[in-house]
């Protein structure tokens, strides 16, 4: 089964040999751009500096990035001009030209991003909105409207691959359930989990795991008629509790037990054990000093900050679940 592309994968040019190759022996580029700046071209062509290589697919010959300076060395009265070489099918190298014509040099208008969206949803339908938006720089509501358009020219897919490259249904309220159904099992479990197993974002298992600690239907009414469910919720039997609060000085690992994990061999004797222990002693800092530390952070990083420690969070109750299932598994 052939790996499917994907949306961060981009091969690295940078390091590739530059050669020198005759303009005439080129193609115009398969570019994200509906028409060429003459005005830009003409600045190029002015200055006296040495134009960076432009970078051309090695099987066709066709420019992926650097038409403007190609125009521009032409202008110079030049016959040949430097050029590193892209390895990879056609797609690839469109999918390469819009992230570079994004990220560098004259941008992109506003009908060269749909026009490029466009052609990446035909090419990758697969491919989230959210995904396509980001790549060409337009929002994930005009995408969905441009996929809208193409109707039934587009292949019927039940999920779409998103920006971390996870496939995610478009059944909304399936995973919805799916979460619902996780956190019933486990209501310790961490949203990132959830969001994985449920194949949802982190941002949708949290307003699962809200619905049920308030007792509420995990689908919205509008997302159960839009998806041809009951519009009435449907409350749980039993809603979801909390776990409950546990103290300060229950969550912190206490000296007898660092002291007693310090003097493991298994732990001591191996570089995850080790990184494992400088972990759990930072955790083991007392009360006072946590305080200390939330105080000396600055107001404008405390946001950030603040959402860093819950993604860590996040992150050892992952971790705790895991060696949970070992226990479980092992004491069979």
């Amino acid at each position: 089964m052939a790996a499917r592309p994907r949306l961060t994968e981009v091969r690295d040019i940078r390091d590739s040999d530059i050669v020198t190759v005759s303009i005439a022996s080129l193609l115009p580029a398969n570019s994200p751009r509906l028409t060429e700046v003459d005005e830009h071209i003409q600045v190029l062509s002015e200055t006296d500096s040495e134009l960076p290589p432009i970078l051309v697919h090695r099987d066709s010959l066709r420019v992926i990035d650097g038409m403007h300076r190609l125009r521009a060395a032409q202008r110079r009265g030049a016959t040949t001009i430097a050029v590193r070489y892209f390895d990879g099918d056609e797609r690839e190298a469109f999918v390469l030209s819009v992230r570079l014509n994004s990220a560098h040099g004259l941008p992109l208008t506003l009908a060269d991003r749909k026009n490029a969206a466009l052609r990446i949803i035909n090419y990758h339908p697969e491919w989230s909105d959210r995904s396509i938006a980001g790549l060409v720089g337009i929002s994930d509501k005009t995408v969905g409207a441009i996929r809208r358009r193409e109707g039934d020219k587009l292949p019927q897919l039940t999920s779409r691959i998103g920006r971390d490259n996870e496939s995610y249904p478009l059944n909304a309220m399936q995973g919805r359930l799916r979460a619902s159904e996780l956190f019933r099992q486990n209501p310790d479990a961490s949203t990132r989990e959830v969001a994985r197993l449920a194949e949802i974002s982190a941002t949708t298992a949290k307003d699962v795991r809200n619905r049920l600690l308030r007792g509420d239907d995990p689908v919205p009414p509008k997302q159960r008629e839009r998806q041809g469910g009951t519009a009435q919720p449907v409350r749980p039997a039993q809603p979801v509790r909390p776990a409950p609060a546990r103290t300060a000085r229950a969550r912190r690992p206490s000296a007898v037990e660092l002291s007693r994990l310090r003097t493991d061999p298994s732990l001591r004797m191996s570089e995850s054990g080790r990184t494992l222990l400088r972990w759990l002693e930072a955790l083991g800092s007392n009360e006072g000093e946590w305080a200390a530390i939330a105080d000396s952070v600055p107001s404008h990083c405390a946001p950030a900050v603040a959402e860093m420690a819950r993604r860590r969070a996040d992150d050892w109750q992952s971790f705790a679940m895991a060696l949970d299932r070992r226990v479980r598994i092992t004491s069979v």
